[in-house]
């Protein structure tokens, strides 16, 4: 058996037996392309690094400046 990474990513439109070749039905923190050695060859995603002082944000030394919303319409 020969099983290949879904490099053509999550597919969410429809049963899985209809599912296109090449997608799958849920993935968490992959990606299909090493950035480094630009290949398509599936991993995890780096970690985050934390950010600011490591204290909660919002506080009076990490205020928030600015809040934005993205949403993917198909």
């Amino acid at each position: 058996m020969i099983l290949r990474f879904p490099l053509r990513g999550i597919y969410k439109e429809g049963p899985t037996v209809q599912q296109p070749e090449g997608t799958t039905f849920d993935c968490k923190n992959v990606r299909a392309y090493d950035p480094l050695d630009k290949r398509a060859r599936g991993g995890q995603r780096p970690g985050l690094d934390k950010w600011g002082a490591g204290t909660q944000i919002g506080t009076a030394e990490q205020p928030v400046v600015a809040l934005t919303m993205v949403q993917t319409v198909r």
